[in-house]
């Protein structure tokens, strides 16, 4: 029996670490590094920002575009006006009856100036700059959920090494009992193995915990809900990295997205400095249209009463005047004056005329008018506006120099971080062969009784920690080569 054990607890050291699964975890789904950073790109919040941001950058650029072509415009107009008369210093004026009228125009208006034709180049950088924001954004969400993919595995690995740890001290204490029932340990052996299974078991508890909350934090980052008993598939092989520093900064020189996101908006701010020089450049107008109206009297008989009293008294008239013609001797006009007659066709004339609202307008004159305009004094408006986009400028000019010493520091910086990485993961590598060799050769010497129950815990705590630090440092490797490729701005693997 006493070889069963030590055989057991042999066994549960020799196993991998990776190769402790739980049962409820292998019905869950699978999700692979890639997947995790393709879910990430479509519903990461942050991210979709910047996708909005360049809509806005590309409406914009059509905006100015638009702004060179004339505007259109229409109008339309109808009122209603109550048929009574207003006084105005004691004179009547209006209508005696209801009026309705309409009116409509069309116009056509064009500017020009320096900086309306420099605009769509500005905002023509200002769509790159923000495609450049883009592509930042996508590096960065890539080494963010990378990192936490990482950080996900090593706590799930973490966890893993406290299930062996659980095997591991259960045998031990079996052991100890078996050897206090043939007297071989004493009672506060097996107090001690009990106490280190409670301990180990606290320890497993704790770890599972922090590997479901980064687990959780991993598709809070991705934007998307935790399904149950998700698995992450992904495996991260330690390979000796081959870059070389000098071709590592040159890729990040050339292809770094966030370097090119500041070039882009130093370019924009290049062309707003120009565009703020063209305020001195005269500004070219141009605007014409059409405009036309209608109006119609409710009650039409009033003004055909009018006209039939008008002609009457022009029959009369003319009557007078061939009877006064014709005493003078003058030859008579009663063939014109029996002509002055109001005929229904007359009124169905004024009908017509009257009836043409709401569409049937009359055309006002057509006007067209050009205008050039120069500001002369605005108050040193002008040359503030300059001093502003100048001093923007160099800002910008500023920001992208010192992206580039920031990109040589931080590509350097996880280029040495990594090649320590790497010749940490190979100490901790040889610590923990020799830790797990150290502790089956203190439960063997213990089973013979050769040695303690408290030299077999140490072996087992030392063991733990080597353990513990070779995952440490392999998922601090994998992170480090993570941490190169955000530095230089894409996959190096």
């Amino acid at each position: 029996m006493r070889s069963l054990f030590v055989a057991a607890c042999a066994m549960a050291l020799a196993q991998p670490v990776h190769a402790q699964v739980r049962d409820s975890t292998t019905s869950g789904p699978v999700l692979s590094l890639e997947e995790a950073i393709t879910l990430a790109q479509r519903n990461n919040p942050q991210h979709q920002q910047s996708m909005t941001a360049r809509q806005r950058a590309g409406a914009a650029l059509r905006s100015a575009y638009g702004a060179l072509f004339p505007s259109l415009s229409s109008n339309f107009n109808t009122s209603y006006r109550e048929g009574r008369p207003q006084i105005f210093n004691g004179v009547e004026f209006g209508a005696n009856t209801d009026v309705i009228s309409s009116s409509a125009s069309l116009s056509l208006q064009a500017q020009w100036s320096g900086a309306s034709i420099l605009f769509p180049k500005q905002q023509r950088a200002s769509l790159d700059a923000a495609e450049a924001d883009i592509s930042s954004s996508e590096v960065s969400l890539r080494n963010t959920i990378a990192t936490q993919y990482l950080t996900a595995l090593q706590a799930q690995a973490r966890a893993d090494l406290q299930d062996t740890l659980v095997v591991t001290a259960e045998a031990q204490l079996e052991l100890a009992r078996a050897r206090e029932s043939v007297g071989s340990a004493t009672s506060l052996d097996v107090r001690r193995a009990e106490v280190q299974l409670g301990q180990q078991q606290v320890s497993r508890i704790r770890e599972r915990n922090s590997a479901q909350i980064e687990l959780l934090r991993l598709f809070q980052q991705m934007g998307v809900p935790q399904p149950e008993n998700a698995r992450l598939s992904t495996t991260f092989p330690v390979t000796e990295p081959t870059y070389e520093l000098d071709d590592l900064l040159d890729q990040a020189r050339r292809g770094n997205p966030q370097l090119h996101a500041l070039e882009a908006r130093s370019r924009v701010a290049d062309v707003a400095v120009t565009r703020s020089r063209m305020s001195y450049i005269p500004t070219l107008s141009i605007s014409t249209g059409l405009s036309g109206f209608t109006q119609q009297q409710q009650d039409i008989n009033g003004v055909i009463t009018g006209e039939q009293q008008s002609a009457l008294r022009s029959r009369a008239s003319c009557f007078t005047q061939d009877s006064l013609r014709q005493g003078a001797g003058l030859p008579g006009i009663t063939g014109q004056c029996n002509a002055i007659v109001f005929t229904p066709a007359d009124a169905d004339r004024i009908r017509s005329f009257n009836d043409k609202y709401p569409f049937d307008f009359t055309r006002n004159p057509l006007s067209f008018s050009v205008q050039l305009s120069l500001p002369i004094w605005d108050g040193f408006g002008r040359e503030e506006n300059i001093q502003q986009a100048t001093a923007a400028r160099r800002d910008a000019d500023l920001n992208v120099r010192q992206q580039q010493l920031a990109l040589t520091a931080d590509v350097t910086t996880a280029y040495l971080n990594l090649q320590a990485a790497y010749a940490a993961v190979q100490i901790q590598e040889r610590n923990s062969v020799a830790a797990r060799d150290a502790q089956t050769l203190a439960q063997e010497r213990f089973r013979v009784g050769a040695g303690t129950f408290i030299d077999v815990q140490q072996a087992r705590a030392d063991y733990e920690l080597a353990e513990t630090d070779r995952i440490n440092a392999i998922y601090d490797f994998h992170k480090a080569v993570a941490a190169l490729e955000a530095a230089v701005g894409r996959p190096l693997r």
